[in-house]
């Protein structure tokens, strides 16, 4: 489960700057694309994954739904702001958060930083496309791929 958690940091969605709200572009439904994302070492830790981000009062909400090769299922949910600190991620018996931070002030990419157990697992780079329809989590030699869902 644990390596599991780990790589669910490499396809995490981030955010902005703690000052600034979730922009409009990001909110809504995202889903995982196996055939453009790279993973090392090893096979996708997901063969399918869906994660649903939504403005609450001044952060975000962010619910994940994965399917693992096998068949198995995985539900979490996170809620957090943009401001760099620790805030818990649910539905995992590990203490394990996520904080989110802008690398650099205009550069368009964000660092989300993963903690099991108040030690550092893990750090990514998030970037989103001009268009808004794309994002890219780089964790390492990893990469992984998010398309935006249209609106129903």
């Amino acid at each position: 489960m644990r390596c599991s958690i780990l790589s669910l940091a490499f396809v995490l969605l981030t955010a902005v700057h703690a000052s600034a709200e979730v922009p409009d572009a990001w909110l809504g439904s995202w889903t995982l694309s196996v055939e453009r994302s790279t993973y090392v070492p090893g096979p996708p830790p997901y063969k399918r994954a869906t994660y649903r981000i939504e403005r609450l009062d001044d952060g975000f909400h962010v619910v994940y739904d994965m399917v693992h090769p096998r068949g198995g299922t995985t539900h979490l949910e996170w809620t957090g702001r943009m401001d760099g600190r620790d805030y818990p991620l649910q539905g995992v018996d590990q203490a394990i958060t996520y904080a989110y931070t802008a690398m650099t002030t205009g550069s368009g990419a964000w660092e989300i930083v993963v903690k099991v157990d108040g030690r550092v697992a893990a750090r990514s780079r998030v970037t989103v496309s001009a268009d808004g329809r794309t994002m890219i989590t780089t964790t390492g030699a990893s990469t992984t791929v998010y398309e935006k869902q249209p609106d129903h």
